[in-house]
């Protein structure tokens, strides 16, 4: 605060007035009274000179922060920005950096101010418009005075403390409008401050630049040898007066440094690379000096400086020698005192145990490592610890280190369990020399965390089993024991379930794992299941009829029993009826043909790593030795969803997803509760930017190849029909004619099940679930022909304009479908944003000799990805309120096509994926929903209002949404279907 003649005595009686006040309401009668005084300061006669406007707006800043509202005084503080006085106009700009927002009437003046003391010639005018606007910068103003800044950080002739504030204003200016910024003459400019004799300067323009390189790499490749030069000078100094950190030389300085050199790769010229190369052996070299002062700070200064080089050695990963004492520096503070040391060295050591000049000397830490897992205290130091055994296992420690890491997944601490598993998982898999090994380790993991247990854990397992023969006599066998113990996880009855119902057989001969004994264990813990591990359990039941003919009456009766047949869960219900006839009426070759064993599973990447990949940021090696190579084949794909029905081409599997007819949901967890209020205020901010199927019939042997056909469906070149084809995409419709399918308005509300279209020759039909911004559809083509379909072959089409708004992926299907079959196809749909046109779906094939092609439309819209939203009368009007832009709102007033009662319209406002909000609207008659449309990109809110007029027979539909014309497609989607 400004002293002697200028100290604005007013202004502290009146802050020791507010201290002395003994209550909240005597506060507040001494400020009303300040705020008429000064009021009427304000709108006297009297002109009020510099110091008084300076005085009275001081008094105003100070009640404004003390939380009570300032509404004038902002002529004022734009006035002070004139005067000519630094304390004046210090305080104005002060006034204005919190008081003012970009929308006010008087911005227009704050920024004319900006620029005329950008032009003085007095630097601290300069330096407080600099600070103004890194304080309150918009785009606007960016674009109206962002070449001001640059060239007062250029010019020869300003000073110092003025750059370091053009430096930083810059910074905020690019976050601000990043493209105004970019460009080569600058970045020459900005560059060469790297050189300034300032090391004030360096440090702003080197936060800058780092900034910059973000967004244009290339254009500023030329500071890496500036910045190597000024590294080498600071290492190499030994008094930089000013810059001296408790005897560290400029450590902020030399992190920044660093840091920016890590943007680009090892430099090609070896000269600077050898005086880097030289910085960097200095700075190791200082890391084992004796410390020079006692004081943390000295030690912090040096550790910075010190982590910050390693990060560029690994980042560079080309110079062992300097690699290797990185190493061995980082495993001294392995055993330090300081908590953050032992982190950030097992940290660091974990980046260096990817390479491959560092592993070994990693490795010889693995020991104290180990220590640290078992009694360090800090639960992030044992997660880091966790991570570096992780980064340093191979073939020789795997078997010790996946038993130090069960060993401590018992006292694990509960948050970290379940990425525990999935490292354990991948480790004993990736490692494992010994399948039998590889079992017992995931069923003790089962048996230590089963309720951490992934699915993809699970899944992974049995698909080893199925493709690896030898052990699968010996997993039964295991398996089978770990059932028989008196506590047992569900996780464990699924791979148990799934791997006696394909190996049981292996065992059967020994009366103490006899079929009996095998079908009694498994039914003993029925009870006690989910209903999607009593799926499993009813496939197995079904497959032990084919293995164990002597039991199939005691699993008829079990299959039979109204618990079953009449269960409330629809599913279950279904399997039991399906399994039980199928185990009546189909003979025992038949039988036999349908339940056969699994045929093995392709390699593909595993979902355990995948899965790792999204829990965490763990560093994973891209080696030989990863998932994925030929020891064990991987698939990432539920077992369980093909438990029963199996397509089999030419002796190879297809996905697992495709096999299934009943799909479970992606949703498996409660319905989602109402939403939190900032999710919602999110979303609702404008933004800019019938009869069951029969089983499917397996052919255990291929059919004999026919003659290769020279009709091409989709352009592509004739092949063996035998072969899977994948679904093609392309943007732009194709012609589509609705006649084709009259009930698809079905689809746009209420259904998200049934038959697409049906002729005399194919039935395709659909099942789909939505998650989130997520889709999946699995599209079932049914031969009702007498005639197999050849060159099967399917192509999706996205809108002209949604090509980068939907992503559709759909699976391999075979070219060859059977007579009286049906075949499974699953498509994935990604909404990344708003996209406005119904995809399509062509099929073509041909059927005895002549082409056939059917063209649909798929039930993808927008809608689909509806989250329905709770709220009260009080926040739907004001958020409607507040969607009131053009654009925002759309209307539509139509005549009715179906019945108009209360409860077929409510079904139908529910089934577009609306949450119905009672008791908002005043009218009984009217429906109000609220509703967000789940992107990957964004969350878009959308606010719905229906007025039905019975006596005319009218609708009028009224939706407003926060992104401009997402109000207009849904409007007409809904209104298609009333």
């Amino acid at each position: 605060m400004p002293r002697g003649g200028d100290s604005m005595r007013g202004l502290a009686v009146f802050i020791a007035d507010i201290r002395n006040c003994k209550s909240r309401e005597q506060e507040k009668k001494r400020i009303n009274k300040e705020l008429a005084n000064i009021r009427t300061k304000f709108k006297g006669d009297k002109q009020l000179d510099g110091y008084q406007k300076k005085k009275y707006v001081c008094k105003l800043l100070f009640i404004f922060l003390l939380g009570n509202d300032v509404d004038f005084g902002h002529n004022e503080a734009v006035d002070l920005l004139a005067s000519n006085k630094y304390t004046e106009k210090q305080i104005g700009y002060l006034f204005i950096s919190v008081m003012m927002h970009h929308n006010h009437d008087l911005y227009k003046l704050v920024i004319q101010a900006i620029k005329n003391d950008l032009n003085s010639k007095q630097p601290v005018h300069v330096c407080l418009a600099l600070t103004c606007i890194a304080n309150i910068g918009t785009p606007e103003m960016a674009g109206e005075i962002g070449d001001e800044v640059p060239r007062i950080l250029t010019a020869p002739d300003t000073l110092h403390g003025v750059k370091k504030c053009a430096a930083l204003c810059l910074l905020r200016l690019f976050e601000l409008k990043p493209d105004k910024f970019v460009h080569a003459d600058l970045s020459s400019r900005l560059i060469a401050l790297l050189s300034d004799q300032h090391l004030g300067v360096v440090t702003s323009a080197c936060s800058l630049i780092q900034a910059l390189v973000t967004a244009c790499a290339s254009e500023y490749k030329t500071c890496v040898s500036f910045a190597v030069s000024r590294l080498s000078r600071i290492v190499s100094s030994s008094d930089l007066k000013d810059y001296m950190y408790y005897f560290i030389a400029a450590p902020w300085l030399s992190v920044k440094l660093l840091r920016l050199l890590q943007s680009y790769p090892q430099p090609e010229d070896s000269s600077v690379y050898e005086r880097l190369k030289e910085s960097l052996e200095t700075i190791l070299n200082r890391a084992t000096d004796p410390p020079k002062s006692k004081k943390i700070q000295h030690t912090n200064a040096k550790n910075a400086v010190l982590f910050e080089a390693i990060n560029l050695i690994i980042h560079y990963d080309s110079d062992a020698a300097l690699m290797v004492r990185s190493c061995n520096l980082l495993g001294e503070f392995l055993n330090s005192k300081e908590t953050n040391l032992r982190y950030l060295a097992l940290e660091s050591l974990t980046k260096l145990a990817v390479s491959d000049f560092s592993r070994k000397a990693v490795m010889r830490h693995q020991e104290t490592v180990v220590r640290a897992l078992k009694v360090e205290r800090d639960l992030s130091v044992r997660q880091r610890a966790v991570d570096l055994l992780y980064a340093m296992c191979d073939r020789e420690q795997a078997e010790e280190i996946v038993g130090e890491l069960l060993s401590y997944l018992e006292k694990a601490d509960y948050s970290i369990r379940e990425e525990l598993v999935l490292k354990i998982a991948i480790l004993a898999e990736k490692f494992a020399m010994d399948y039998k090994w590889y079992v017992d380790v995931i069923l003790n993991l089962i048996r230590v965390a089963g309720d951490y247990i992934a699915d993809e854990v699970w899944y992974r397992v049995t698909q080893v089993v199925i493709n690896v023969e030898e052990i699968q006599s010996y997993a039964a066998t295991t398996v089978l024991e770990a059932l028989q113990a008196p506590t047992c996880h569900e996780n464990m009855v699924k791979v148990g379930a799934y791997i006696l119902g394909e190996f049981g057989n292996l065992i059967a001969g020994d009366e103490r794992s006899g079929p009996l004994v095998q079908f009694r264990l498994l039914h003993s813990m029925f009870h006690l299941c989910s209903n999607t591990t009593k799926y499993i359990l009813l496939s197995t039941y079904v497959k032990f009829i084919n293995l164990f003919p002597e039991i199939k009456t005691d699993i008829e009766e079990v299959l039979s029993n109204d618990n079953q047949v009449r269960n409330s869960d629809a599913e279950i219900q279904q399997r039991a009826i399906e399994y039980t006839k199928l185990s009546q009426i189909a003979s025992a070759d038949l039988l036999a043909t349908v339940l056969e064993e699994m045929p093995q599973f392709t390699e593909r990447e595993s979902g355990l790593l995948a899965k790792l990949k999204k829990k965490s940021n763990t560093l994973v090696r891209d080696k030989d030795d990863m998932i994925g190579s030929p020891r064990i084949p991987v698939q990432s794909t539920d077992p369980a969803l093909t438990d029963v029905v199996q397509t089999s081409t030419n002796g190879d599997s297809p996905d697992l997803v495709q096999l299934c007819i009943e799909l479970p949901p992606l949703v498996t967890a409660p319905p989602i509760p109402t939403a939190a209020a900032d999710e919602m205020d999110a979303a609702f901010t404008a933004s800019d930017d019938g009869g069951v199927d029969s089983p499917v019939v397996n052919h255990s042997t291929p059919p004999a190849p026919t003659e290769p056909s020279l009709l091409d469906m989709f352009g592509a070149t004739p092949s063996d029909p035998n072969v899977v084809q994948h679904a093609q995409v392309q943007v732009g419709l194709p012609p589509y004619e609705e006649s084709v399918q009259p009930n698809f308005s079905a689809f746009v509300c209420s259904r998200n099940n049934g038959v697409l279209y049906e002729d005399d020759l194919i039935q395709i039909g659909v099942k789909s679930d939505y998650s989130g911004s997520q889709g999946r559809l699995t599209v079932f083509y049914g031969n009702k022909s007498q005639f197999p379909f050849q060159h099967f072959a399917t192509r999706l089409f996205v809108g002209q304009g949604d090509g980068e708004a939907l992503q559709l992926e759909g699976q391999p299907i075979a070219q060859l479908i059977s007579a009286g079959a049906q075949v499974p196809q699953t498509i994935s749909a990604n909404c990344l944003s708003v996209f406005r046109e119904i995809p399509i779906l062509q099929i073509a094939f041909t059927a005895s000799g002549s082409p056939r092609t059917v063209t649909l439309r798929l039930p993808i819209m927008l809608q689909k990805f509806y989250k329905g939203m709770t709220m009260n009368a009080q926040d739907f009007f004001a958020r409607w309120k507040n969607l009131g832009a053009p654009g925002q709102e759309f209307q539509k007033v139509f005549k009715a096509t179906k019945p108009m009662e209360t409860e077929h319209v409510r079904t139908k406002v529910q089934g577009f994926g609306l949450q119905l909000l009672d008791g908002v609207d005043p009218r009984i008659d009217n429906l109000v929903a609220a509703g967000i449309v789940q992107t990957e990109s964004s969350q878009i809110g959308c606010l719905v209002r229906l007025e039905p007029s019975k006596p005319a027979q009218m609708y009028r539909l009224t939706m407003r949404s926060a992104r401009e014309g997402v109000a207009e497609l849904l409007v007409n989607h809904l209104a298609q279907d009333l």
